[in-house]
């Protein structure tokens, strides 16, 4: 009898087990809150998956990852996904449970130079199973503390790490289970779940809904917080990245990983109300074929491509989509206005009907100062005469209307002018193209370029005259190849010439930490990202090409060095040293109506002073030790060597003469 009454006894048992367990899964309301609805606020990224352990094993299986693991820098900012996988990690049945289930990974910063991950799991009914919080206990070994505490009526688990003294923070939110590192996102997340804030964003639901979920993974950018990331690495953050915040809402994109771990993600982005007009204006002026490669130089770190059927179409959309805000379209009339009258030109006959289906804007690697950032615009031609014509006017005009008097200078057959309007182009176009303030120009076949410094556009006459530009480059044309050769916006980034122009804008600890982990950066050697309308959004196309950094670091041409010291090698002919110390480095005045051009040493002294003539070397100069004694002396004609040139040493004796 004892022995059937304990059967009885456990079969009772297990029937109201069996009893509870269909409660739960069956008969107890469905209250399921949605993932996105915990998520704080303040997200920078968002990272979405259906099957988060069958998308991370085929990530942590490509080349990419593998070389990523070894980076400092890379461990550092996946500490908190490392330290996850630790705690799981002796219970692979458990974490095989979480698959199928959807996760999200968020990036939230918590201080000016520090960011915390945060994590939300939906484990739909199981959650209301106490025995899962139970379970937990058995996930940790003596290395770890569990304890608990209340916030808002909500109980908060924390998993202490006695090695490392960090606390993992664990809540159970109806169906949902939030996790951390920092106890502040998740007790954000307690504080909003009843009233959630990201997840009842219309412009968010609006790129989520058209993301869809069958893929790798998602992930989602939101801008209004990406100038405080970037903050983290830089405490001078650059203008683009400003312009990105203000100017674009959200992006979502889907990704797949190819066998030669090349990254391409696929989505929409939504831009601001506030945006700078130029973008909505774009999103309504269709694409075109990119063609400004023909003379974009192989150093370019960054080409910005902004295509239209027409650029007379966009200019309508431009000033159509100002109309929205009274007081900056009068403005912005007020100014063309201004500048018609005072020159006498039409702003739409000048310059908007020549422009074609192409406008770009070049960030180049430059060749006179390492780290320098050389920006050129370059408008496409409808026809080359058409925009010579008109900019030959417009020049005439600036020399009838105002004091300055500019002759061009021509430099490799090629006409370098000056347009001396102030702001024209912010005025023309907005503040995304404040940097040309007063250009210098020149043409090339169809294309128009301007800078701010005629040094630019002399490197690239230089460029396209020996043919080292992208059209020519294979690595641009198979890279370009993985976009629609059509586009609205599309951005190509050389990352290792824009890590040099990176570097020298950095503060010093983040040169610090970029000098420390350039292989990381540099080992996806290019990035390019596509737009196109659809609606009244931008479809997205974000491309990352994985290389092995050794391949990268071969194909980076490193400049050759010249100066004028005077070769050791003992075989040198006495002509041989005389030729060397004469061929003198060249130099790159910036203001082409400057009559002299001089370089000093850091104590102060003239290291070299020459005459000039319309910006090219002509009259006397003068080279001199760092104490002050004359070193060369010599003259120039239209940039050429002439007459006889002297070269002295540091008691004032001649040591070398050369007849030009």
């Amino acid at each position: 009898m004892t022995k059937k009454r304990i059967l009885f006894g456990l079969l009772g048992l297990f029937v109201l087990y069996l009893c509870y367990l269909a409660y739960i899964f069956i008969l107890s309301p469905k209250t399921n809150l949605q993932s996105i609805y915990l998520i704080p606020k303040d997200a920078v990224f968002i990272i979405e998956s259906e099957q988060p352990v069958e998308s991370w094993e085929k990530v942590s299986q490509s080349k990419g990852w593998h070389h990523l693991k070894k980076n400092d820098y890379f461990s550092e900012l996946t500490e908190n996904i490392q330290k996850v996988d630790t705690i799981f990690n002796n219970n692979h049945k458990l974490f095989e449970f979480f698959d199928n289930r959807s996760l999200f990974i968020s990036i939230h910063m918590i201080s000016p130079k520090d960011y915390g991950i945060f994590y939300v799991l939906d484990l739909k009914r199981i959650a209301k199973l106490q025995l899962l919080k139970t379970y937990l206990n058995t996930l940790l070994d003596d290395g770890y503390v569990l304890s608990k505490r209340t916030y808002h009526e909500h109980e908060i688990l924390e998993v202490h790490d006695r090695e490392s003294k960090e606390t993992m923070y664990l809540a159970f939110i109806k169906n949902q289970l939030v996790a951390s590192y920092t106890h502040t996102l998740v007790e954000a997340s307690i504080d909003q779940y009843l009233e959630p804030v990201l997840g009842r964003n219309l412009n968010f639901l609006e790129i989520n809904q058209k993301v869809g979920h069958e893929d790798l993974f998602r992930m989602y950018v939101q801008y209004h917080f990406f100038d405080d990331y970037i903050k983290m690495y830089s405490d001078k953050p650059s203008d683009w990245v400003n312009r990105v915040s203000e100017n674009f809402l959200f992006s979502g994109f889907y990704f797949d990983l190819d066998e030669n771990s090349t990254l391409t993600a696929n989505g929409y982005t939504n831009i601001s109300a506030v945006n700078e007009y130029y973008l909505e204006a774009l999103q309504k002026s269709g694409t075109a074929e990119r063609s400004i490669p023909q003379i974009a130089p192989n150093s370019t770190a960054l080409y910005i491509s902004y295509g239209f059927d027409s650029f007379s179409e966009f200019y309508k959309n431009f000033e159509r989509v100002q109309q929205s805000d009274p007081e900056q379209f009068e403005s912005y009339q007020k100014g063309i206005a201004k500048v018609e009258k005072f020159l006498k030109i039409d702003v739409k006959e000048n310059f908007v009907s020549w422009i074609g289906d192409e406008i770009a804007v070049l960030q180049i690697k430059s060749h006179i100062n390492q780290g320098k950032n050389d920006v050129a615009l370059v408008l496409k031609a409808n026809d080359a005469e058409d925009a010579k014509t008109n900019l030959d006017f417009v020049v005439e005009q600036i020399r009838k209307k105002t004091p300055v008097k500019f002759k061009a200078v021509n430099y490799k057959d090629y006409e370098i002018n000056f347009l001396s309007i102030k702001g024209f182009f912010k005025m023309l176009l907005g503040g995304r193209f404040d940097e040309f303030d007063k250009p210098y120009f020149t043409q090339i076949d169809d294309f128009v370029i301007f800078s701010d410094s005629p040094n630019t556009l002399k490197g690239i006459i230089d460029k396209v005259s020996e043919g080292d530009i992208l059209a020519t480059s294979e690595e641009f044309r198979n890279f370009d190849e993985q976009f629609d050769s059509e586009s609205t916006v599309f951005v190509y980034s050389n990352v290792p010439l824009l890590f040099d122009n990176m570097y020298a804008l950095a503060d010093a600890s983040t040169k610090q930490k970029m000098r420390k982990n350039k292989d990381f950066i540099i080992c996806f050697p290019q990035v390019g990202l596509q737009l196109s309308p659809e609606d009244d959004l931008f479809e997205s196309r974000l491309v990352l090409n994985y290389q092995d950094v050794e391949e990268v670091k071969k194909a980076i041409n490193l400049p050759k060095s010249t100066n004028t010291t005077t070769p050791k090698n003992q075989n040198t002919t006495s002509a041989e040293i005389t030729d060397a110390v004469f061929n003198l480095r060249p130099i790159y005045p910036t203001d082409l109506n400057a009559k002299s051009f001089s370089k000093k040493y850091a104590n102060g002294n003239i290291r070299f002073e020459v005459d000039l003539k319309d910006g090219l070397k002509h009259g006397r100069y003068e080279e001199y030790y760092s104490d002050g004694t004359r070193k060369i002396r010599g003259r120039f004609r239209d940039d050429e060597q002439v007459g006889t040139w002297r070269y002295y040493d540091k008691d004032g004796n001649q040591v070398h003469k050369k007849r030009f």
